[in-house]
């Protein structure tokens, strides 16, 4: 892990300049610290603001800059804008992350700096993952899957680091919610967007709420079960307020990319 580090260290030194695209999450904060410990000014974070981007993570994502005393750009980039977007296709994160790129490197060129970053991992190497293919189209650096680093990796180097996240929950945009095919609207993300940080105020360490037409499915940790028991009827009814007809619990627990299990049938 440390010669991995290393080989990070070095790989960043070599760009010179570079923007990492910084969500405030565990690999891009991690990403981020490292680019901004070997390049300092020449390291820059910028960040999209979107309605599937929750405002905690946009506000703990600006607290971290100015923490650490780093050039925050945030840009708007508004995914329902996106011709097709909407409609949830199967290379849904390929057009988000298209069109981020583009306006990434478009900021990025204003303040002369040369490379764009991103924080993918080794092992987003093993889901489907169409982002990556935009990653590849516009030349986007991956650090992290240079050097190898897996997720677990990354958590105990940012622990080593002094990092706060990293025992933070996994994130992904709210987008990544829907059922493929199913229209995505802004009213939609609010919804999942709020009876997530629900769970969370609850106390719950990781959750997913997946929208399938009018019903929630909430994944969560199994160990956290026994919790939602507990909590099942305050829950069932603060979804229900938001307007969803049905809310279920997945018995096969949290896990990332479960919305592409469809995509195996």
């Amino acid at each position: 892990m440390n010669e991995k580090y290393n080989n990070l260290k070095e790989y960043i030194k070599s760009l010179k300049s570079v923007a990492v695209a910084f969500s405030g999450g565990v690999d891009s904060t991690f990403l981020l610290k490292v680019a901004h410990d070997v390049l300092g000014d020449s390291c820059v974070a910028i960040t999209a603001r979107s309605c599937s981007f929750p405002q905690r993570e946009l506000n703990e994502a600006k607290a971290f800059c100015k923490k650490e005393g780093i050039k925050h750009i945030v840009i708007e980039s508004e995914e329902l804008g996106i011709d097709g977007f909407a409609q949830n296709p199967k290379n849904r994160c390929y057009l988000c992350k298209t069109e981020l790129f583009t306006k990434m490197r478009k900021a990025a060129a204003e303040l002369g700096v040369e490379n764009i970053a991103e924080g993918s991992n080794i092992d987003d190497n093993g889901d489907y993952r169409p982002g990556l293919i935009a990653v590849k189209e516009q030349n986007i650096k991956s650090p992290l899957r240079y050097a190898g680093l897996t997720k677990n990796e990354i958590r105990e180097l940012s622990k080593e680091l002094g990092l706060d996240t990293w025992n933070k929950q996994s994130f992904a945009c709210l987008s990544s919610r829907f059922v493929y095919g199913e229209t995505i609207t802004e009213e939609k993300l609010g919804m999942v967007d709020k009876a997530e940080q629900y769970l969370l105020d609850l106390g719950f360490t990781q959750v997913r709420v997946r929208v399938h037409g009018d019903m929630a499915r909430i994944e969560i940790n199994k160990n956290e079960f026994p919790k939602m028991l507990e909590k099942s009827e305050s829950v069932y009814g603060y979804l229900k307020s938001l307007g969803f007809t049905y809310v279920s619990l997945d018995l096969g627990g949290y896990r990332t990319g479960s919305m592409n299990e469809t995509l195996e049938k």
